[in-house]
């Protein structure tokens, strides 16, 4: 018997070093083409990039994987404890292998069922990390074998960092710190109990646990945890049973871009990041992007063009309800699929339900709850005849007429927009202008763009008409043919023939200019010649002066690549953008110093170390190491020179009396020192303003997509001028007055304003004049371009090149 025993012993030792040899021999060959798992420590997982206003203030997220990287010591205990409790709670013990779990596993597939989980925290990062999501054998015996090897070569803390930050948790999410934000609209230092307990439910199968889809099974599946943690000790059972009582509490984080008014502003930052580094630095790299963006510029700028769009729009008419929809029954459903003007938040869609003589009745688009549903709000309400009058006009199919009730306007089931009155009582009538335009405000001395908006709304249209617009500026470009000219010899009492002019078109007609209202006022200084925008004056000048000089200063300026120097580009018939506009005002209102216009300040990469910045100023002692009684440390600008600044105080001073006494003199209501100049072209089709402080340059645009006349009162001084005062006001809210700086060795000298001679400073017709060192006024009266019969013989004929644009009316006006 004990022979027998010995026998069969002797085979099982026997039987059990073969299998144990087959086993080893198995696990080495699944380990001979195993991924290398040292890449680990060198991980860079797809990271969100960040785009922030100056403020610090979140403007939009870019990500293919939704994953904000948090290292372990940033990860909150309580966070840590729900990820083990649910996943692995002997993770401190083992050395990355589950035995128990994977026989477990083994025994279900041997006997024909599907592969199970068992797997450790330390398996699904090699799984994650380092192989497929295939179901079989081979995948798990390589998933242990990299385990024990990673447990062997990487830190507890290391191991568990990088499953925290990989783990999908469903909507999107990549990792605990972005699920936070998209859950709860929180950081992960800010989540209690039940919220992390959900966040740990959801690695097993997140879409099994959706709020939306199964909110039972996900309150289920979060108990659970809580319960969990509860028995290893994270918590106490009167915190879980606190926890369990409580609702999931799913705060959905909105979307898009998150500072109020910027959707503009930020696609232009989107496509500069593109352009810099390619689409995988955006959707991958985790850079934090600090913008120039001043949040609260922006808001009043967008409100200043909005309010001007509407108004013109409304004044022209009623064109039509957005659309038509059944409202037998539930009206709130079809009015539900309407798609809104998202970024445009005060107005809301409406279906018109009722229509008197006198009044309307609405029903407003419900609400979406954050599952996406149609909330279940049917809220109505009423426009008065006094709150749509504007409407009263009818404007449809190219036909206008008038009429005297509100039912002759609206019908049932007419989808509208509407605004709540300032009192909350009743709603106005509001339609999406046909009309656009565009606005930049820019810091002069840094070229940090600080708000910029492209059209009335980025819902509605989003093609930016601040940097993709390129329209003709008119009279605005006049203050360079004007710059160009007192950089060269001519002082603003320089005495210019105001008359009418004829130049051969290369044709064989001529081009006769002409000014606003078709005057001339016979010999004038160049200051009344910009103050009163005159064409005939800038053609003459720009002839005397020759258009090469012209063409090259307007180069320098940034305001064209390239300029033909043809007369008609002298009075702006050339096309450029109003952020060229701004940059080139703000280098008048600097000093003459070229600025490079800027939407970002900072560019980092996901480890924090600045890849850009806009601010290039040296300062070789700014990083001193210890205080001795040394010179404050200066910023050393090295900028070109690209203007005289006695030149740019000049071209200042006379755009001053643009404002106090020329074309925009509407302007004046700002109380405080303002240079600027409007701009005008032919049957008012584009209308500008650009101006500035001594700290701020503000630039207007508003023109028809499709150039088309906007009808008379539509220029520059009567349209967009008062855009700027009123976004000026708030801009230069609480700011004290600054008058422009006179650099110094200017001198001032009274002269007439007619015939720019030296006079009385009493007298009527006195202006205090800025000269630069050895320059002043005339001593004989000297009248430039007088050729006495209006200048034919001596006029500087055009190239065939220009006819077309003086066939097409180009050239400003006023």
């Amino acid at each position: 018997m004990i022979r027998l025993l010995g026998y069969f012993f002797g085979i099982g030792t026997v039987f059990a070093l073969l299998v144990a040899g087959g086993l080893a021999w198995y696990v080495d060959s699944m380990s001979q083409d195993l991924p290398d798992y040292q890449v680990l420590a060198n991980y860079e997982p797809p990271v969100m990039t960040r785009i922030h206003a100056s403020d610090g203030g979140l403007m939009a997220e870019y990500a293919k994987q939704r994953r904000l990287y948090l290292p372990i010591q940033a990860i909150p205990t309580l966070l840590k404890s729900a990820f083990l409790s649910a996943e692995d709670k002997n993770f401190y013990e083992h050395h990355g292998v589950d035995l128990e779990g994977i026989a477990r596993a083994a025994l279900v597939f041997v006997r024909g069922g599907p592969m199970q989980g068992g797997s450790t925290i330390t398996q699904q990062v090699a799984k994650n990390f380092l192989l497929t999501n295939e179901r079989s054998m081979e995948r798990k015996v390589k998933e242990a074998v990299l385990s024990l090897r990673i447990e062997q070569a990487y830190s507890k803390d290391r191991i568990l960092e990088l499953y925290l930050n990989e783990i999908y948790l469903g909507m999107g999410s990549y990792g605990v710190a972005a699920a936070s934000l998209s859950y709860f609209n929180k950081s992960v230092s800010e989540l209690e109990i039940q919220e992390v307990a959900y966040l740990a439910a959801l690695p097993k199968a997140p879409e099994n646990y959706n709020p939306f889809r199964s909110p039972d099974e996900a309150i289920g599946r979060r108990n659970w945890v809580i319960d969990r943690m509860a028995e290893n000790g994270a918590i106490s059972q009167d915190d879980a049973d606190v926890a369990k009582a409580k609702p999931l509490g799913i705060n959905i984080r909105p979307s898009g871009a998150y500072v109020s008014s910027a959707d503009y502003f930020t696609e232009e930052v989107r496509r500069e990041i593109i352009n810099r580094y390619g689409t995988s630095a955006l959707y991958e790299g985790g850079l934090s992007i600090r913008t120039t963006l001043d949040p609260k510029l922006q808001v009043e700028a967008r409100k200043s063009l909005q309010r001007a769009l509407v108004q013109y729009d409304q004044a022209r008419g009623y064109r039509g309800p957005v659309d038509t929809v059944e409202i037998a029954g539930d009206w709130g459903a079809p009015l539900g699929e309407e798609k809104a003007l998202g970024d445009v938040p005060e107005w809301r869609l409406a279906v018109v339900l009722a229509a008197s003589d006198d009044s309307v009745s609405i029903g407003l688009q419900p609400s979406r709850e954050v599952s996406g549903r149609l909330g279940p709000d049917r809220d109505m309400g009423t426009i008065a005849l006094a709150d749509m009058r504007w409407a009263l006009r009818v404007n449809r199919e190219g036909r206008s007429g008038s009429v005297r009730a509100a039912d002759q306007v609206l019908s049932r089931g007419d989808v509208v927009y509407v605004e709540k009155k300032d009192d909350g009582d009743g709603y106005r009538l509001r339609q999406p202008p046909k009309v656009q335009g565009a606005m930049v405000a820019m810091d002069p001395h840094t070229g940090r763009v600080l708000a910029l908006v492209g059209g009335f709304s980025y819902a509605q249209s989003e093609f930016n008409r601040a940097t993709q617009a390129y329209r003709q500026p008119g009279s605005s470009f006049k203050p360079f043919v004007y710059a160009a000219a007192l950089d060269n010899g001519y002082t603003p009492a320089s005495v210019i023939m105001d008359a009418p002019i004829s130049i051969p078109d290369g044709n064989g007609g001529y081009w006769e200019p002409k000014n606003y209202g078709g005057e001339s006022a016979g010999p004038s200084t160049l200051r009344l010649g910009i103050e009163k925008s005159r064409n005939l004056m800038t053609v003459r000048l720009a002839r005397d002066m020759g258009m090469d000089l012209v063409a090259q200063y307007a180069e320098r300026f940034g305001i064209y690549d390239k300029m033909l120097p043809y007369l008609p580009m002298a009075l702006g018939s050339g096309e450029t953008t109003v952020l060229r506009m701004v940059s080139a005002y703000s280098v008048m209102a600097n000093g003459g110093r070229s600025i490079e216009p800027s939407l970002i300040d900072r560019i980092q990469d996901r480890y924090g170390r600045t890849v850009y910045k806009h601010d290039n100023r040296k300062c070789e002692s700014c990083n001193g190491n210890g205080w001795a009684d040394q010179a404050e440390p200066e910023l050393v600008d090295d900028r070109q020179q690209v203007l005289d600044p006695m030149t740019a105080y000049q071209i200042t001073s006379m755009m001053e009396g643009v404002v106090q006494r020329g074309t925009a003199t509407v302007v004046k209501e700002l109380g405080v020192p303002v240079a600027g100049k409007t701009g005008t072209t032919n049957d008012e089709k584009d209308s500008w303003f650009v101006g500035y402080t001594p700290d701020l340059v503000t630039g207007i645009f508003l023109g028809y997509d499709n150039p088309t006349p906007m009808g008379h009162g539509a220029s520059g001084g009567g349209f967009a001028a008062p855009v700027f005062v009123d976004f000026m006001k708030q801009a230069l809210a609480g700011r004290p007055a600054v008058d422009f700086r006179i650099p110094e060795g200017m001198t001032q000298i009274a002269v007439n304003r007619k015939t720019g001679m030296a006079t009385s400073s009493e007298g009527a017709d006195a202006i205090v004049e800025a000269f630069k060192p050895g320059t002043g006024p005339a001593d004989v009266y000297q009248i430039i371009g007088d050729d006495n019969s209006g200048g034919t013989p001596t006029a500087q004929a055009i190239s065939p090149a220009a006819a077309q644009a003086i066939a097409s009316g180009a050239g400003g006006l006023f």
